[in-house]
């Protein structure tokens, strides 16, 4: 027996069995609500042509042949994806408004039997949400600002304090990007950041994940990760919270930097173009000198004046601006898993626990 169609502006308060984004690949890759799978039901070839069709032939034809190509789509993912689906199937189910494209699969599957949930608005409404709860719910939450010089393994550390059971909220994970002029990821080849709309959704999800009677540890850094920008209410937030400072001794930080960017070492011609956009800061004459230490494969001396040179200044610069409430110094020889341990155990009492 057909079962009526559901519709819902709030997808968030309710679980459903599956959440399917029937826009095309292009557009679900650009966002998409955390956890939806993509199923078109019209990719974007299609959907370009139904466009043009619309737009320099008549709205008509368009709708026809638009028809034509839902109506093969959505018959090809009954047979491949909803043909072992259960009685008790219940999808929540969006395009980009809520219009026909959600609606035509939504009417099938509720023909079907399964109770079927609509997007009023669709994705724009979920972009909405998220906008909207970026405004006010990084507020809620109390931070713990880990901050140290760049090297010191800030993000480490905050890996190891995940383990032991502190909230944390990594930042550069979520935006694929450690953060500095040297900080894209590399895994075979440069790792592209998310769009910004999707490195939203996904600080939303874990902002929503917190316990908000409990520290937030989060790392020091700057409004904008690469090319994503932090939420201005984050941001401000992160600013007014008291800092824990990881110090770490130079050829300590040498170590860690050499073992993590390893990809700069066996690429020195991406290391160098990367270098170049220096200039204005550092000048042509320091730059040429690190030039010559690539080129000789001196990568500790490189690393040692980077450091001095250009990193540590502009840190500290950005401490005194934006983290100057530094409450306590922890002070490691190196990032071995037992100084690491004995650093957590010291804020463990104070900083782990119900705030």
């Amino acid at each position: 027996m057909p079962a009526s169609l559901r519709y819902t502006k709030e997808p968030h308060k309710e679980t459903y069995s599956e959440i399917i984004d029937v826009r095309s690949s292009s557009e679900f890759a650009e966002d998409c609500i955390p956890g939806a799978i993509n199923l078109p039901v019209l990719n974007d070839a299609e959907r370009a042509k139904v466009g043009t069709i619309y737009k320099q032939l008549s709205p008509f034809q368009a709708r026809k042949i638009g028809a034509a190509l839902v109506s093969k789509n959505i018959s090809q993912h009954l047979e491949e994806h909803f043909v072992n689906k259960e009685k008790d199937y219940q999808p929540l189910i969006y395009c980009w408004r809520g219009g026909q494209r959600s609606a035509s699969l939504a009417t099938v599957l509720s023909q079907i039997g399964w109770r079927v949930t609509l997007l009023e608005g669709g994705y724009k409404t979920y972009r909405s949400y998220v906008r909207q709860e970026l405004d006010f719910l990084p507020v809620r939450l109390n931070y713990k600002i880990l901050c140290g010089l760049t090297g010191s393994g800030k993000t480490h550390i905050l890996e190891k304090m995940r383990q032991k059971g502190f909230q944390i909220l990594d930042l550069e994970a979520l935006a694929n990007h450690r953060g500095s002029l040297l900080g894209e990821e590399w895994h075979g080849k440069v790792s592209p950041q998310p769009t910004q709309k999707y490195f939203d959704s996904k600080l939303l999800q874990a902002l929503k994940s917190f316990n908000y009677h409990k520290t937030v540890w989060v790392e020091s850094e700057s409004s904008k990760i690469g090319e994503i920008h932090l939420p201005s209410s984050l941001w401000k937030k992160m600013k007014q919270s008291s800092c824990v400072e990881i110090q770490l001794p130079l050829d300590a930080r040498i170590e860690y930097l050499l073992a993590e960017y390893p990809h700069l070492i066996n690429n020195p011609e991406i290391l160098k173009a990367k270098l170049e956009k220096l200039k204005s800061n550092c000048g042509w004459k320091k730059i040429s000198q690190w030039y010559r230490m690539i080129d000789n494969q001196d990568w500790t001396l490189f690393v040692k004046d980077i450091l001095q040179s250009h990193y540590d200044p502009t840190y500290r610069k950005s401490m005194q601006l934006n983290f100057n409430q530094v409450e306590k110094v922890v002070c490691l020889n190196d990032l071995s898993s037992s100084s690491i341990d004995n650093c957590l155990d010291s804020l463990m009492p104070s900083f782990a626990g119900i705030t």
